[in-house]
């Protein structure tokens, strides 16, 4: 493929799986070579194969292969490798990744390490959108320094709080505190998983919305510092804090809401002065919205905002990491229609989601029109226990929500896995609630509406064959037709 001129020539992309494909097809569209690395347990995965080249880091735990900086940076600079893409997840919000790349020549596809520091340390990052009239949440400003100052900024917000480490994300180590007396033991667990995850006891004690929607917007700017936001996406399908069902644009949102959150994400990006893409994350409750931290990434769930508007937000970060320019300003950006995003999971949704590698033995993906999967598994391919249990996203896009609702049904029905438990049943539960079906949820809205015993029930009182064995047949019908007709044609 014809290479863009002025771009990168070559990419190594520290990460795995779906992501690390997004990015390499971006690249090939672009024609720039790319790199891959992965682990021992890696070895046979998709990414591997799909990369212009491919290096052994190390074994199968991520400390001693994914999250191995220097080893990265040797061999980008062994293979002459001139930009590296962390993707999302290990060390995509490393400050100190993205400064070994740059001091050693090498563009980091993202962020600079002093924009991660600012906005990696969720105390800091309050203070600076405080300064600049972005609506922040009710806390400590400054972190809890003990338990007594903590006592009293609690009692003056009022309960229910929730008690994060400040240098950490993901939902790792939240807490939820209803009342005074439970305060002191929480702060303390809190303190010591901040610790032992994230290297930091700093925690943040903040007022605990109750039932808020959670609402991010989509940032993205370029050296030069012209800075926009490509729309919002709601995320409020969550379990144990993390998404599970992103959709474009929110039920919540009107044009003037919409330019109010946008403002506010351009100019948490612009204080720190921000280039690449990136997510600002707020919190949306009774009809105000308050800042919640910035993803100093590319999101799992950015294809809807690619669906909508038509942006390719891949090809955009490695352009402007070639020092090139937006492609598009603030006026050019356009929603049309609606994008909803399903992860697809090797988890069990009937066991509290707990993760279920194993062997593929079937892998069939959905088509038809509107429909995009991410994925970086095939038939055959041994899910390994190390890493997140993510094996695609299921995005499809429409003209209306109903519709999209309906496409998204359809496509879980046709995706076929068998071999490992998912999250699909999970999925086509939520997809028939009604007040999901309304657009009416919030976070809190797999635990009020009783999702997980309504799997349970649906996956036990489910009549006939399930959705795969259907498509089997399907699919084994189609083989049969095309193997008679390939006869015909070779007599």
């Amino acid at each position: 493929m014809a290479k863009e001129e002025g771009l990168i020539n070559k990419v190594l992309v520290a990460n795995r799986g779906e992501i690390a494909i997004r990015i390499m097809r971006a690249c090939k569209e672009l024609g720039i070579a790319t790199a891959a690395v992965y682990s021992e347990a890696d070895k046979p995965a998709l990414f591997v194969r799909y990369a212009d080249e491919a290096h052994l880091l190390g074994p199968p735990p991520a400390r001693e292969s994914y999250l191995c900086m220097d080893k990265i940076v040797d061999i980008a600079i062994k293979i002459h490798a001139d930009g590296v893409h962390p993707g999302y997840g290990f060390l995509a919000e490393n400050e100190k990744f993205s400064e070994l790349c740059h001091k050693n020549g090498i563009e980091f596809i993202g962020p600079t390490g002093q924009a991660i520091h600012d906005l990696g340390d969720k105390v800091e990052s309050k203070k600076t959108m405080k300064a600049r009239n972005v609506p922040v949440v009710p806390g400590t400003p400054e972190g809890i320094a003990e338990v007594k100052e903590a006592i009293d900024v609690a009692e003056s917000i009022g309960y229910p709080v929730i008690l994060k480490a400040s240098a950490g994300g993901g939902g790792i180590g939240m807490k939820v505190v209803w009342k005074s007396e439970d305060l002191p033991a929480a702060i303390e667990t809190t303190q010591r998983v901040a610790l032992s995850t994230f290297g930091n006891p700093k925690i943040l004690l903040e007022k605990y919305l109750v039932d808020p929607k959670h609402i991010e917007f989509q940032v993205i700017a370029d050296k030069k510092g012209h800075t926009v936001h490509v729309n919002e996406r709601e995320c409020s399908v969550q379990r144990r804090h993390q998404k599970c069902i992103e959709e474009t644009p929110s039920c919540a949102m009107t044009e003037e809401l919409r330019e109010k959150m946008g403002k506010a994400a351009t100019t948490a990006a612009k204080a720190v002065k921000y280039t690449n893409a990136g997510t600002v994350e707020f919190m949306f409750s009774k009809g105000n919205f308050y800042f919640l931290e910035v993803n100093t990434r590319l999101q799992v769930e950015h294809p809807i905002t690619e669906m909508i508007t038509g942006i390719d937000l891949a090809k955009e970060q490695l352009r402007i990491a070639s020092g090139k320019d937006l492609t598009f300003g603030q006026e050019d950006v356009k929603g049309r229609g609606w994008a909803m995003e399903c992860r697809i999971c090797a988890e069990d949704a009937m066991n509290n989601f707990m993760p279920a590698p194993g062997k593929i033995v079937k892998y069939a993906e959905p088509g038809g029109p509107g429909v995009r999967v991410d994925s970086g598994v095939y038939q055959g391919f041994t899910i390994p226990p190390y890493y997140d249990s993510l094996m695609a996203k299921l995005v499809v896009w429409a003209k209306n929500r109903a519709e999209c609702i309906s496409r998204m049904e359809r496509a879980l029905w046709e995706f076929q896995i068998s071999g490992v438990k998912t999250n699909i049943p999970f999925h086509e539960v939520v997809l028939s609630n009604p007040n999901f079906i309304k657009g009416d949820y919030t976070t809190s809205f797999i635990e009020k509406e009783k999702i997980l015993p309504t799997v349970q029930e649906y996956v036990k009182n489910r009549k006939g064959p399930s959705n795969a064995a259907k498509i089997a047949a399907i699919t084994a019908a189609m083989e049969a037709v095309m193997a008679a007709a390939s006869q015909n044609q070779t007599k």
